[in-house]
Formats: C-alpha cells, sequence, structure tokens
C-alpha cells in the first residue's frame, strides 16, 4: 500500500505473483499499521477492485480514521460498487489512464478501456470523492500531454499526475522504446508549468521526471524504511515497492510475524535506515538527510 508518488511498480516476475492476505488479514494490518502511527492507506495492485472484500478493507480503514485512497485502472468497476465504497469511507480516487483518445488508449491497455474509465472517472465526481488523473508519459504519451490537461479540466479533475516512466523493473529493459527525448521532456515540462500556473486553485498539476534526467538524487521513499511501508499482495512488507529486487535480502511475510516487529526489527527495513550504511561522497554530502542517498534497488 505505497504513496502515490513512489507506488509505480512494474516487476518482471509478475506473473508469480499472488494473493496471499485473506479478508481477515488485510484488516489485522490496517489496526497494526493504525496502531503504529500510520494516517493514511493507498490500495493499489495489480488492480485492488479484483478484491471481493474492498468494502470491508475499506470500511476498517475508515473506523480507524486512515484516509483510504484507491489506485486503479476503474475497468472492473460499476457505478454501483463505487458507491458502495463511498459510502464505506472512501477518500480519494487516482484512476490511470494510458492516452487521452480511444485508439491510442485502447492499444496501449491491450483493452478497450477509455469508455469504462471516464465512466468511472465521472462516477467519482458525482460520489463527491477526489478525482485524481495518472498518466504514465513515455515516447508514446509525451506528445499528448496538452490533450491530458484539457482531458482533466473537462472532468474536473482535482489533480493530474503526469508521471514520467521510472527506468526500472519492466521498463528497464525497455527503455529504448519507451524513453522519450530530453527535448520532448522538456516541451512537455514547459506545458505542464503553464497549465499549472493557469488553473491554480482549481487543479494541482503533477509533472514528474523520470529519474535519469534529475538534476540531484531523488530522495528514496522519503528514507529507506522512515515513512512508508509496502504490503504486496503475497503478503510482504517491505520498506519500498521496488525492494524485492535486492540480491541476498530475504523479506518477511505479514502472515508470520506482526508489521511492527517486521518494520521495527527486520533486516531488509534497517538495511538503509540511517546514514552509517552510506559510502564517501554521500556519507559526508550535506543532503544525506534530505536524499538518503538516492535509490538503492
Amino acid at each position: 500500500m505505497p504513496a502515490p508518488s513512489p507506488r509505480c511498480s512494474n516487476p518482471l516476475d509478475w506473473t508469480t505473483r499472488r494473493d496471499a492476505l485473506t479478508t481477515s488479514d488485510w484488516l489485522r494490518v490496517l489496526r497494526e499499521a493504525e496502531a503504529l502511527g500510520i494516517v493514511s492507506v493507498n490500495l493499489s495492485g495489480g488492480e485492488p477492485f479484483l478484491r471481493q472484500d474492498l468494502d470491508d478493507i475499506v470500511r476498517e480503514a475508515k473506523r480507524l480514521d486512515l484516509f483510504s485512497t484507491l489506485i486503479t485502472s476503474g475497468l472492473p468497476c460499476t457505478g454501483q460498487r463505487l458507491g458502495a465504497l463511498a459510502e464505506a469511507g472512501l477518500d480519494a480516487v487516482p484512476l490511470s489512464l494510458q492516452d487521452v483518445t480511444e485508439a491510442r488508449c485502447d492499444r496501449i491497455a491491450g483493452t478497450p478501456s477509455l469508455r469504462q474509465k471516464l465512466a468511472v472517472a465521472r462516477w467519482t465526481k458525482a460520489f463527491g470523492l477526489p478525482l485524481t488523473l495518472n498518466i504514465v508519459l513515455h515516447r508514446a504519451t509525451m506528445p499528448h500531454v496538452d490533450a491530458a490537461i484539457a482531458l482533466a479540466e473537462e472532468l474536473g479533475a482535482d489533480r493530474l499526475e503526469l508521471a514520467d516512466t521510472q527506468y526500472l523493473g519492466w521498463a528497464l529493459p525497455n527503455r529504448a522504446t519507451l524513453m522519450p527525448s530530453a527535448q520532448a521532456i522538456a516541451a512537455a515540462r514547459t506545458l505542464a508549468q503553464a497549465a499549472r500556473d493557469r488553473l491554480r486553485g482549481r487543479m494541482d498539476i503533477l509533472f514528474v521526471l523520470p529519474d535519469y534526467l534529475a538534476d540531484r538524487l531523488r530522495p528514496c521513499m522519503d528514507g529507506w524504511g522512515e515513512r512508508f511501508i509496502v504490503v504486496t499482495p503475497d503478503g510482504f512488507a517491505l520498506p519500498c515497492h521496488a525492494a524485492q529486487v535486492l540480491p541476498g535480502v530475504v523479506w518477511e511475510k505479514l502472515t508470520d510475524k506482526a508489521l511492527a516487529d517486521i518494520g521495527h526489527h527486520s533486516v531488509g527495513f534497517n538495511l538503509y535506515r540511517g546514514t552509517d550504511w552510506m559510502r564517501e561522497p554521500c556519507r559526508s554530502c550535506d543532503r544525506r538527510a534530505k536524499d538518503h542517498g538516492g535509490c538503492r534497488c
């Protein structure tokens, strides 16, 4: 259940992942999270709508006063089910779009999808829930940033996240196909900045640069194991959505141990906490408490 900003994950071994946590497991994990001081839960995936117990999970989050966000493709959603989730206490809906025209969106998604996604966006607003549109930018979608902004305005989105592909997992070996030119990214960023200024107070617009072009190290989850806990569908607790790629680290499952035990005492969560693990020049850098040495995965 990662936060929106670091939520993207595209593992190479996705087909090996299976749900392991039962409804009672998830409700227990939420209670343990709240006891640790966690204040929000982001239900992501995969696709969270595939779980038939989603209403129970959202209802428990509401009971615990956790702010619940449902990050969805929208495809298995119906207006009735989204309404039930709103009634159960859901707080916000980020909706992913592959592109902004039917032909392009459906081609990338691999299935007819845009009409359904637009319906989910309108249901979200009708139920009074904040709507975020998430659009991943790569070579095929980067030229359509202006159209994405126009669509977000038309739908009354509260937030538009234009997130450049981050080149890890599946995206790394495919970067030659996915990565746009630096000039294309700069042009799209200029459009996004102009729209951000124009729509300030009406819609937030976030433009996330790819790590390859960031001028400084990207803070790793705001500090490894410090602010976020990711719970995978197969039951692992992780400090980062990509942490399972680290060689030689044995991660622990919530079916075997309590969340507090894993978060406080496991080798993986303590591997990169603090600054003692750092090598030079990171260890003496005056930004070490700001960017935390960048990505470890």
